[in-house]
């Protein structure tokens, strides 16, 4: 049967693409749904503000007339700007167990990329790495948490048949929460405090968070300037990023480290895990979706760690552990037991030792895929 790609340009194809993921794991225990309110929001190019910037494509692929496979190509212009580059990304890739699926469907995006003048094609990456990023590679036993993605072990294996290599690798750590704070933690805390003039703020409401919202967000765009894939937001995408995760943020999980000035100079953002809530309710949050989500927060065991930095005039002085202390009182305080770190590049052997010292071990691996583009 011959395979047929096509561009989305319509409204009903859109929304295929958004919901073609449930059908294809459909009796996954491991897989989550997307908050679909949020998807139709990211795929809307009036609504999300970074389609403003790159270019893309959407494309499904057809097997006698029935959808098997989509991806999503994405030409990042103001990345590849600030970096020298030319390289265009692939996202949201999925297909059942089908190699020639997969096949026409990264050459379909590398077509369209070699005809814009890129040399250079890497992915699973979105529009930045707030983005989920990567293909799971270890750890396909263990539970998906918000925004990483979730795949069978074929599809990392279809990239490498296609030429596709490593081009980063991204980490992942269970830590389990101490008894009590170490020593050595509530010590550093103690003095690093009193010494720097320095002040921890905690919340506990949303209220009181919301006019930390930018000044959070701008010192994220300072201290991740450096990170592979990360792009700096712009006031209006800070908003978008707030208004979609505001929802379902938990306020006792954000510590942020303010100086004299009342400037944000480190900041930490988890979550108590919702995947549970997501799963039962199908990816929808109307009209009993967010009782199953709140539900299953107050739930769970495991906290995860979304957001964390430290602006570099402030490194190597212990906020780390500062904020670390915090976040494990407040996680013996909601019956909490083990820390899913989120995603981690490899080579950032700063947070990576941190994690091991508190006795946390990588239980799944996500890789991000190169090519170059030969069109």
């Amino acid at each position: 049967m011959s395979i047929e790609i096509q561009e989305i340009l319509g409204g009903k194809q859109k929304r295929l693409f958004i919901h073609l993921p449930a059908r294809i794991h459909k009796g996954h225990s491991n897989w989550v749904p997307p908050i679909y309110m949020d998807e139709r929001t990211y795929f809307n190019p009036k609504k999300n503000k970074s389609f403003n910037y790159a270019d893309t494509i959407l494309l499904l692929a057809y097997k006698n007339a029935r959808p098997v496979g989509r991806i999503m190509g994405i030409i990042n212009n103001r990345y590849n700007e600030s970096h020298g580059e030319s390289h265009a990304r692939f996202s949201y890739l999925e297909c059942w167990d089908d190699p020639e699926v997969a096949t026409a469907l990264l050459r379909a995006v590398e077509e369209w990329a070699g005809k814009k003048g890129m040399v250079k094609l890497v992915g699973p990456l979105g529009f930045s790495d707030k983005d989920p990023q990567g293909l799971l590679i270890e750890g396909f036993d263990e539970p998906i948490v918000i925004s990483t993605n979730c795949n069978f072990p074929y599809l990392p294996e279809f990239l490498e048949k296609n030429g596709f290599k490593k081009e980063v690798d991204l980490v992942v750590y269970k830590v389990d929460i101490p008894d009590q704070v170490p020593e050595i933690y509530q010590r550093i805390h103690d003095r690093v405090l009193s010494r720097n003039n320095l002040l921890i703020r905690e919340f506990t409401s949303k209220k009181e968070m919301r006019p930390m919202i930018r000044p959070v967000l701008q010192l994220m765009n300072d201290t991740f300037q450096d990170i592979y894939g990360y792009d700096d937001m712009t006031d209006k995408e800070m908003d978008e990023l707030a208004s979609r995760y505001l929802p379902v943020l938990n306020p006792e999980f954000i510590k942020v480290v303010e100086n004299d000035l009342q400037e944000p100079v480190a900041f930490l953002i988890g979550m108590p895990d919702i995947s549970d809530g997501i799963r039962k309710s199908r990816g929808y949050l109307f009209p009993f979706g967010i009782f199953r989500i709140i539900r299953a927060g107050k739930r769970t065991k495991q906290l995860n760690l979304l957001l964390g930095g430290i602006r570099e005039d402030h490194r190597n002085h212990g906020l780390d552990a500062v904020m670390g202390t915090r976040i494990i009182v407040s996680a013996h305080k909601a019956g909490l037991e083990y820390v899913d770190s989120h995603v981690e590049l490899e080579t950032n052997t700063k947070v990576r030792s941190e994690m091991e010292r508190m006795g946390g071990k990588v239980y799944k691996r996500y890789r991000i895929f190169q090519k170059p583009i030969r069109i």
